[in-house]
């Protein structure tokens, strides 16, 4: 009886693997761990010159300034809001466009699909001016709704060209059968096709709320209220003419930052299942 033959491990010896891993990681996490270490050191130790790595005596009145001092929970729930009302709102309408895109031949489909991406790679400074104009004729500047719109239109493109991917990725057989069977296209797009792509749909919401939970630039355009502006918009409130809070500051990227690690590391592994099948097939 011949043995099994061995597989050889090609590429990189093992050490020099791990320490690259682990000089990635740290380069990677270096910036959120500088930004929580100041976040808890006092005024004096953040100016220090050669800086100070770890407060000596870590304290949390950065923390209590953000949370009851400040206006940064009320921007806090608008993100919320903002961030979800346009993830479902651009996630609902690039699933419907996904499917037509990917189960349907009609004429104009390569140019539409086209102008879907065009649409992804237009310049920020190009729309912005068209975008404030149209809020303003329909009465939604400083409103939730006028954000809403906008992330949608700023997620939708790259959502409807990822969802449209992975539906193709799905085999036509399964919808042909249950079309025999007596289903309708809507049946089969909520019973077979959508838990079929749940990491693609996955990959979609944390795009699109990550994409609008960090959103500066329309923010700052369209949300000068105080009563709808978000929390990117809300960190310069700690700035004034002659100084900057850098603990108030650190300490509201802080909570700034747990909800988008939370909800990537709870959907991490659908999350890159549903980006490797989208790129991947076709």
């Amino acid at each position: 009886m011949s043995e099994a033959p061995t597989l050889k491990r090609t590429g990189l010896p093992l050490p020099i693997t791990i320490v690259g891993a682990i000089v990635l990681v740290f380069v990677c996490l270096f910036p959120f761990m500088w930004m929580f270490g100041s976040s808890i050191k006092t005024l004096p130790e953040l100016y220090t010159v050669p800086p100070i790595w770890w407060p000596e005596t870590p304290t949390f009145g950065n923390y209590y300034k953000v949370l009851f001092g400040s206006n940064i929970p009320r921007y806090f729930l608008n993100s919320v809001i903002i961030s979800v009302g346009s993830t479902v709102l651009a996630l609902i309408l690039a699933i419907f466009a996904s499917y037509g895109f990917a189960r349907f031949n009609f004429r104009g489909k390569p140019v539409l699909q086209s102008f879907v991406l065009i649409g992804q790679l237009l310049p920020t400074a190009a729309i912005i001016v068209p975008l404030f104009i149209t809020l303003r004729v329909l009465g939604l500047v400083n409103t939730f709704w006028g954000l809403i719109l906008v992330y949608m239109i700023v997620t939708l493109p790259l959502s409807v060209w990822m969802l449209t991917s992975y539906f193709k990725a799905i085999p036509v057989e399964l919808e042909e059968a249950a079309i025999i069977d007596g289903a309708s296209r809507i049946g089969i797009l909520f019973r077979i096709t959508l838990p079929l792509s749940t990491p693609g749909i996955v990959a979609v919401v944390v795009y699109a709320f990550v994409t609008t939970w960090n959103e500066f630039v329309f923010a700052l355009c369209f949300a000068t209220d105080s009563s709808v502006k978000t929390l990117p918009i809300g960190l310069a409130e700690f700035s004034t003419e002659f100084n900057t809070d850098w603990g108030a500051v650190m300490a509201a990227s802080v909570v700034m930052t747990l909800p988008i690690a939370l909800l990537f590391f709870s959907m991490q592994r659908l999350f890159v299942g549903g980006l490797t099948a989208g790129a991947t097939k076709g």
